[in-house]
């Protein structure tokens, strides 16, 4: 029997485009995942139903700077389990453990600066 067949690792997903290929990947190799929406996971679900034993908070669209942020019942990181946060998991992840999220100067993706060699001018794009 495969060592990874009995282990329960939870995908919450915040909207990132590459939540399900992360699934595959783990399916892959043998590891059972789910993918649930982050408003699905409760307390309730993470202790009395789904039972992880790993979970990967995905990455998204939202920025953890936004008061209205999506995110998960405070009761995933008491479940001393491997938790990954990738992306905005790992900002959301630092800010609802108390640490700083911060907007940086300038995205890494989104709005940048393009010259055209023709005019010389910036345009915003």
């Amino acid at each position: 029997m495969d060592q990874n067949a009995h282990k329960r690792l939870l995908i919450v997903d915040f909207g990132s485009q590459l939540t399900q290929l992360i699934a595959r990947r783990l399916r892959e190799v043998g590891v059972y995942c789910e993918i649930h929406p982050h408003h699905s996971v409760t307390k309730d679900f993470l202790t009395e139903n789904f039972k992880p034993d790993a979970v990967i908070l995905s990455g998204g669209p939202a920025s953890a700077c936004d008061p209205d942020r999506p995110e998960v019942a405070l009761e995933l990181y008491e479940l001393g389990i491997p938790i990954l946060g990738i992306c905005y998991g790992q900002q959301l992840m630092t800010a609802q453990l108390g640490g700083t999220v911060e907007r940086g100067n300038k995205r890494e993706f989104g709005r940048s600066v393009l010259v055209r060699k023709e005019t010389g001018r910036d345009e915003s794009v």
